[in-house]
């Protein structure tokens, strides 16, 4: 039968969105795993991931858990730097640490055929790394170069001054980090934290196509990671934001900036309706941002509209580099839009472009094992399980322009935001 290509195909939403839940154990030491079969593939991710203590440290250790993480692999009792990446790479692995401000890790990626012989080394990582004094003098003089060199990127910049300006200067999220924080670091305080601190409160990710016999062969292998309970949480102070940041650069003709304030994480029942009028203003290609600020104006290449989730804090952020002569206009654009998403009704041909667009985006991020991975521990670690996709796809079926009006009226309508220039 012949195509009519002179038609599109077809088009439907789909019916149904159902996610099949890990298989969890949980080890000797109550830490809880998260399995993932994945039949027919041969790749092995592993990840372990603590519940990080940079909070409980003084500001000036602040980098202690990076340099740490990114220290393990410099050396064991057993063999030197070059030794395991010698090992890891002859056996096609990649071994990478994870960290952000709640969290910190080790994360082991090979193929199932090599697993249990990389799993010796792989574990030792966490109980003989020796911090050796010239790897971490080479590691230390990286750090300051890199930065050298952020500092005097306009949209690295711009971004520190945001979450300054957020957080203020006396909250850990909105301080700075400087050269002294670099130079504190010492092999005596990498191995305090390694013995100590490190490891705590961990859950471990594991996908792999495994028989039962294999299964339980890597979690008996499993029990030997050191992992602890009881991290602390310091009480962080009260965010006290400074709502204006400018930085000239001379002769520079292009400015990075950003605006933003605070919002409502996953676990809020308006999510859903927030995460859409964020796409609508500024989250896609199709935006109302981009047409006007990009397509229209042609002051910027690009500019988005993200929600960010940080511990117990969630904030909203319009980021973008723009021409310098246009900065004020392109922030005066932008309350135009949001005040437009506020006040009038979204056409129905939008609503449906952008339901659309976010009903297949959602679609494509289960796309592969690993994806799966991801998506799971986005909601594990907001205090959620896969019903948020399941509840945020049956939303995106049926929202309304009235409920989008609603929305921006209520999270978008303060006037008090954080504004940063820089160029």
């Amino acid at each position: 039968m012949a195509v009519d290509r002179s038609k599109a195909p077809q088009f439907s939403l789909p019916s149904e969105f159902a996610l099949t839940a890990p298989q969890q154990f949980k080890l000797s030491t109550g830490s809880a795993v998260f399995f993932f079969r994945t039949p027919g593939i041969d790749a092995v991710k592993l990840e372990v991931i603590g519940a990080s203590s940079r909070s409980t440290l003084p500001n000036l250790h602040a980098l202690t858990p990076s340099f740490t993480l990114q220290m393990l692999q410099e050396g064991t009792t057993h063999s030197s730097a070059q030794q395991l990446a010698e090992f890891f790479d002859y056996h096609g692995a990649e071994v990478y640490p994870t960290l952000s401000y709640t969290q910190e890790g080790l994360s082991l990626l090979c193929i199932k055929k090599h697993l249990f012989t990389l799993l010796p080394t792989f574990i030792s990582l966490f109980t003989e790394a020796t911090f050796p004094e010239d790897n971490l003098e080479k590691r230390k003089s990286q750090r300051k170069l890199s930065l050298k060199l952020d500092q005097e990127k306009p949209s690295s910049r711009a971004g520190q001054l945001f979450k300054k300006g957020l957080f203020g200067t006396e909250h850990p999220y909105g301080q700075e980090i400087t050269e002294a924080h670099i130079s504190e670091i010492t092999p005596e305080l990498l191995n305090a934290y390694y013995q100590t601190q490190l490891w705590k409160d961990c859950g471990l990710f594991l996908s792999g196509d495994f028989t039962q016999q294999e299964l339980d062969s890597l979690l008996a292998q499993l029990e030997q990671l050191p992992l602890r309970h009881g991290a602390q949480k310091q009480e962080l102070p009260s965010p006290s934001p400074f709502w204006d940041f400018q930085e000239d650069k001379e002769g520079a003709v292009q400015s990075s900036i950003r605006l933003g304030a605070w919002a409502i994480p996953k676990k809020h029942p308006d999510y859903p309706a927030l995460a859409v009028f964020n796409t609508l203003l500024g989250g896609y290609f199709g935006s109302r941002l981009v047409k006007n600020i990009r397509e229209d104006k042609g002051h910027t290449y690009g500019i988005h509209s993200t929600l960010v989730e940080l511990d117990q804090y969630a904030y909203w952020m319009i980021a973008a580099d723009v021409k310098k002569a246009h900065q004020e206009e392109v922030f005066e654009e932008i309350d135009k839009e949001i005040h437009l998403l506020r006040t009038v009704l979204v056409d129905s041909e939008e609503i449906e472009l952008v339901r659309n667009y976010l009903i297949g985006q959602l679609f494509s991020k289960f796309s592969s094992p690993f994806d799966l991975i991801e998506q799971f521990k986005a909601v594990y670690y907001a205090g959620l399980d896969f019903s948020f996709y399941e509840n945020r796809f049956n939303y995106l079926k049926k929202f309304t322009a009235t409920d989008l009006l609603n929305i921006g009226e209520r999270y978008f309508s303060s006037e008090d935001r954080v504004k940063v220039r820089v160029g």
